[in-house]
């Protein structure tokens, strides 16, 4: 009994230090593997003019298909008015995953940052 007095802080405490899990509100976090942490990350890529006009719906099934062979999700992306960079939030187990995906679907990446923290205006 004595044993379970003494463990009963860590279990009502112990989630208020694990930590951010790194998913966003809405993220698809009950298909991940349990065993499998997910990371969040920005993604910034420059793309040559034009190169993003052909990206269609196809398109994207493909990317997501190829990405889930990864461990890695697209969540979505913002794109500036030239459509010659974007800035792509993923969810993934490693920043190694994310490059990996990337380079199987043969997408450019600039920059991957991972981003654990959510600010809001609120």
């Amino acid at each position: 009994m004595k044993t379970m007095i003494a463990l009963l802080p860590v279990i009502f405490f112990a989630p208020a230090f694990a930590g951010d899990s790194g998913t966003t509100p809405g993220a698809n976090a009950g298909a991940m593997h349990a065993a499998t942490a997910s990371h969040r990350y920005l993604i910034e890529r420059t793309f040559p003019a034009g190169a993003l006009d052909g990206l269609d719906a196809a398109g994207k099934t493909k990317i997501n298909a190829t990405n889930a062979k990864f461990g890695v999700h697209w969540v979505m992306s913002y794109a500036n008015a030239a459509k010659t960079k974007t800035y792509c939030i993923y969810t993934a187990p490693s920043e190694a995953a994310v490059r990996d995906a990337a380079k199987a679907n043969a997408i450019p990446v600039d920059t991957v940052t991972e981003v654990p923290v959510t600010l809001t205006p609120k």
